[in-house]
C-alpha cells in the first residue's frame, strides 16, 4: 500500500502561543476539539473553521486542514502548524472543504489521527488515518479510507487489554473493533442501502462495518466520542432532543450513555451539557483525565456571534457522581486553569460578577480581539478565580482599560471588599489647539504599584469607584532587577568599560522635608550636607552593599525595596578605590537625579546644585589624586518630589575612562 509523507515545509512553522480563558484559541477558528494526554501534555486536535472562499456555501461548514496544539498547564496553548490539508488527501476531494472532527490516539510509540473527509467519487464521507512517530506529526497519510466506515466525527478508544474500537456517525451512531495495524476494520462488511435525499438520484448499496450503538435517545446524534472510566463506558455525542414542531429550530445538546461493554448496549443518562443559550446550532466535545482532574472540551460561537458556523474550542471542568453518572456541566466565560499573575489576563473572562456588568467584544470586525467588559457605576465589581501570585517579588501592575469620564477602579482580593491589591486612577483628557482630541472612549495602557501583594493562588476583583469603566486585560510584573546584594566574602569588582563604579555601600534613606527642589541652592545644599555629614557617625541606619545592574545606582528604586521613603530622601552612598599604584591628574565625573556633593578621601570635590536630571559626567572635579592602597568616595544625594538615583566615574585628561583599579566597598 503506498503512504503519503506530508512535506516538511507544511510543519515548518513558528509555534504560535495563544493564552488562558474561553475560547482557549484566540487567532483562528477551532471546532469539534478531540483533547488526548501525550507525554504529559494535553493535545487538541480540533476542526478548523474558515470564511468559505467564493463558489462555496456561504452559511455552511468549511474546513480544509488540521492544527495541533499542546499545553502543560490548560492556560497556555502553543500552535504547532498545520499538519493535514485538504489538497494532500490522496482519496479526497481537493476543494471539498469537509475536514471535519478528527481524533488521535497513540499505540505502541505510533500515533494515528483519524479524520474524515469528501472522498474523490460517490456522496458522503469516508474516514482517513495519517500515522507519525510524535503526536505533533509529520503524519505519513494512507492513500485509501478505512473501508467499510462511510461517515464522520471518528473517535478511537483503546481499552485496557489493548484492543482498539472506532466509533463515528453516519446513518446513527455506529461502533466496531479496529485491527492491530489500527488501519483496517476487524469483522464483515454488510451491504447497506443509502438513504434516499429529496430531489437526489437513488444511491447504489454501500459496504459498512460495525454496528449500530443499541440503547441512545431518538433524534439527530453525531459526534460520538468514547472513554473508560473504572468499569464504566461513556458513549458521549451531540444530541438536537426538541422536535421542528411549529417552526421550531432545535438545537445540540451534549449527551451520553453508559454500559459496562464497548459496544453496548448503552443506557441513556442524560445531557452533560445544554443548548447553548444563544442557540449555536452545533455542540461538539471530548473528555480526559488530566492531572487528577476531568475535563470536557467544547466549542461555542464566541467569536462569530452572528455565524454558528465558526466556532471555538472551550474548556469546563467536569465531575461525576458516585454511581458513574455526570453531572451536568455550565458554559463559563472563564473557563479553567490558574493563571500565573504575569500572565496578561483577559479579566473581561470573568468567573462571575455584579448584575450590571456586560461584556460585548472590543471590535466586530477583527472578533480575534476578544472582549470587554464593562462595569457601568460605582458599585459594579467582576471577580476573575485562580491567580498564581508567586511570582511577583516586586510587582506592579498594568491594565488595559477604558472610561469616559476620570474614574477609578481598584483591583482587590478574593471580594468586592477585600484587600486593595492596585489602585488605578484614569484621566481623561481633553487636548487643546486647532485639532482638539477628546481622550475619552480610548483604550489606555496604565500602571500602577502594588499596594499589597497577595501569597500563592487568590481570586482577583476589579471594582468601580467612579462613573463607569471598561476594562480588557490585566497583568502583573515584576520591576527589573535593578541591584543585587553583595556578600561579606565577595572578591572585588572592577569598573565596567566606560570607567563607572557600580559597588556601592549605601545607608537606607533618611526622610527629609524637601516639598520642591527650587531650594537647591549652594549655600541651602552646603548647610544640609555639612549637619547631615556631622549626624552621620552617629546615624543609626542599615546599610547595604549593593552591586548595580546598569551604569547609574537607582536610588529610588533602593528606597522602595526596602520600603522607605522614595520621595522627599537624603542617601549617604561610598566605596572603596583600591590602587596599586598612585594616579595622577584624574578627574571625578558624575550625574544625579536631585542634588548631590561628592567627597573623596574626606575632602570636598563636587557640587552639583538645583535641580537636576541624571545625566553622565554632568559635573566633572579639579585635577585629583587617587593614593595608592585604599581611596573612600563618599556622596550624599537629596531629592524632594522626583526620582533619585547617580552615577560616577574617573576619566583621565582627554575624557578617556580610567580602569586600572579595584573596587570594594567594605
Amino acid at each position: 500500500m503506498k503512504h503519503y509523507l506530508l512535506s516538511t515545509s507544511v510543519l515548518c512553522m513558528v509555534a504560535t502561543m495563544t493564552m488562558a480563558q474561553n475560547p482557549i484559541i484566540r487567532d483562528q477558528y477551532t471546532a469539534d476539539p478531540t483533547a488526548r494526554v501525550f507525554n504529559n501534555k494535553v493535545y487538541l486536535y480540533p476542526s478548523h473553521d474558515i470564511t468559505p472562499p467564493a463558489g462555496q456555501r456561504q452559511d455552511w461548514f468549511c474546513m480544509e486542514d488540521y492544527h495541533v496544539f499542546s499545553s502543560s498547564n490548560l492556560t497556555d496553548w502553543t500552535d504547532h502548524g498545520m499538519i493535514i490539508s485538504q489538497e494532500q488527501v490522496p482519496w479526497g476531494k481537493k476543494d471539498g472543504y469537509s475536514m471535519w472532527a478528527p481524533d488521535c490516539v497513540e499505540k505502541n510509540g505510533k500515533y494515528y489521527f483519524y479524520f474524515p473527509n469528501a472522498p474523490k467519487t460517490g456522496r458522503g464521507f469516508a474516514i482517513g488515518v495519517a500515522t507519525a512517530d510524535s503526536p505533533e506529526g509529520p503524519f505519513t497519510l494512507e492513500q485509501e479510507p478505512i473501508k467499510g466506515v462511510s461517515g464522520i466525527d471518528p473517535c478511537v478508544l483503546i481499552d485496557k487489554d489493548g484492543q482498539a474500537y472506532i466509533y463515528w456517525s453516519g446513518m446513527g451512531i455506529r461502533g466496531g473493533k479496529l485491527k492491530d495495524n489500527m488501519k483496517e476494520l476487524d469483522g464483515e462488511l454488510k451491504e447497506v442501502k443509502m438513504p434516499q435525499r429529496e430531489g437526489m438520484p437513488e444511491m447504489p448499496p454501500i459496504m459498512v462495518g460495525g454496528e449500530e450503538m443499541k440503547g441512545l435517545p431518538e433524534g439527530f446524534k453525531e459526534g460520538p466520542f468514547a472513554f473508560r472510566r473504572g468499569d464504566w463506558y461513556y458513549l458521549t455525542f451531540p444530541w438536537v432532543r426538541g422536535s421542528k414542531e411549529n417552526g421550531a429550530n432545535p438545537t445540540e445538546t451534549l449527551a451520553y450513555a453508559m454500559s459496562k461493554s464497548p459496544l453496548g448496549p448503552w443506557d441513556f443518562k442524560g445531557i452533560i451539557m445544554a443548548e447553548h443559550a444563544n442557540h449555536c446550532w452545533t455542540n461538539h466535545h471530548s473528555i480526559l483525565e488530566y492531572k487528577g482532574q476531568w475535563y470536557l472540551f467544547y466549542h461555542h460561537n464566541d467569536f462569530s456571534p452572528r455565524d454558528d458556523k465558526r466556532r471555538s474550542a472551550c474548556i469546563e471542568n467536569i465531575y461525576f457522581n458516585a454511581d458513574g453518572t455526570i453531572r451536568e456541566v455550565k458554559p463559563t466565560k472563564r473557563g479553567v486553569g490558574i493563571n500565573l499573575a504575569t500572565e496578561k489576563i483577559e479579566i473581561d473572562r470573568f468567573s462571575n460578577a455584579s448584575n450590571d456588568v456586560t461584556t460585548q467584544l472590543i471590535d466586530t470586525i477583527n472578533t480575534f480581539r476578544s472582549y470587554q467588559a464593562t462595569l457601568p457605576k460605582k458599585g459594579s465589581w467582576l471577580r476573575y478565580n485562580d491567580v498564581d501570585f508567586s511570582p511577583i517579588t516586586d510587582g506592579y501592575l498594568v491594565i488595559s482599560a477604558m472610561a469616559k469620564e476620570n474614574t477609578t477602579l481598584y483591583v482587590r482580593e478574593k471580594s468586592a471588599k477585600g484587600k486593595i491589591i492596585a489602585k488605578v486612577d484614569i484621566t481623561v483628557k481633553s487636548e487643546a489647539g486647532p485639532f482638539r482630541r477628546d481622550m475619552s472612549g480610548q483604550w489606555l495602557t496604565l500602571t500602577a504599584p502594588m499596594l499589597y501583594t497577595p501569597k500563592g493562588v487568590t481570586d482577583l476583583v476589579v471594582t468601580c469607584e467612579g462613573d463607569g469603566v471598561s476594562v480588557d486585560w490585566l497583568q502583573f510584573k515584576n520591576r527589573p532587577h535593578y541591584f543585587s546584594s553583595v556578600p561579606a566574602n565577595a572578591a572585588p569588582s572592577k569598573p565596567d568599560d566606560q570607567g563607572f563604579i557600580r559597588r556601592w555601600r549605601m545607608m537606607e534613606p533618611i526622610a527629609v522635608d524637601v516639598r520642591s527642589n527650587v531650594i537647591f541652592t549652594d549655600s541651602w545644599l552646603r548647610a544640609k550636607f555639612s549637619e547631615e555629614l556631622n549626624k552621620l557617625p552617629k546615624q543609626k541606619g542599615k546599610w547595604y552593599t549593593l552591586d548595580s545592574e546598569n551604569y547609574n545606582m537607582k536610588l529610588f528604586r533602593f528606597a522602595e525595596k526596602y520600603g522607605k521613603q522614595t520621595y522627599g530622601s537624603f542617601f549617604w552612598c561610598e566605596t572603596i578605590i583600591e590602587c596599586n599604584e598612585e594616579l595622577q591628574n584624574v578627574r571625578l565625573a558624575v550625574g544625579s537625579n536631585g542634588a548631590s556633593m561628592w567627597w573623596l578621601n574626606n575632602e570636598e570635590v563636587l557640587l552639583l546644585e538645583g535641580d537636576r536630571r541624571m545625566v553622565e559626567d554632568d559635573g566633572v572635579s579639579h585635577r585629583l589624586t587617587l593614593k595608592k592602597g585604599r581611596n573612600i568616595l563618599r556622596c550624599a544625594v537629596i531629592n524632594g518630589p522626583g526620582l533619585s538615583d547617580m552615577c560616577a566615574r574617573f576619566i583621565d585628561e582627554k575624557g578617556n575612562p580610567i580602569t586600572n583599579y579595584t573596587i570594594n566597598a567594605r
